[in-house]
């Protein structure tokens, strides 16, 4: 429940960052890249994936855990699109709202696995 927890806090900490506008403004002479660029990454600015130190990393499907930066391969929404995917094919404002979505999704998702757990154990010690 701890992992669950944790993957919990870092999406609603990438959450609040979206929406008070993180991801708007350019990081030097590029766009803010998600998830990269957030204060919930455990990377150095500009230094390669720690990868085991990223609870994102469990969203990550495992063909794609061997990539530079393999948060860029989450699958965010029923056709599979990407950050990866969304960053040559979408514009900001549209690859903003598919990680606002998918989200607000695995947020609620977690959240109600979370409840499930806590009532199994509840039931199962009374």
């Amino acid at each position: 429940m701890a992992a669950t927890k944790d993957r919990l806090q870092v999406l609603r900490n990438e959450l609040q960052f979206l929406e008070s506008g993180g991801y708007r403004f350019p990081i030097q002479w590029r766009s803010a890249r998600i998830f990269e660029d957030s204060p919930s990454c455990p990377k150095d600015r500009w230094s390669a994936c720690p990868h085991g130190n990223c609870v994102l990393l469990d969203f990550v499907p495992e063909q794609s855990h061997h990539e530079a930066i393999p948060c860029r391969y989450i699958p965010l929404n029923e056709t599979g699109e990407t950050l990866n995917t969304l960053y040559s094919t979408g514009t900001n404002e549209e690859i903003q709202e598919t990680l606002r979505e998918w989200l607000l999704k695995t947020i609620t998702e977690l959240e109600q696995s979370t409840h499930a757990e806590m009532l199994w154990r509840q039931e199962k010690a009374g």
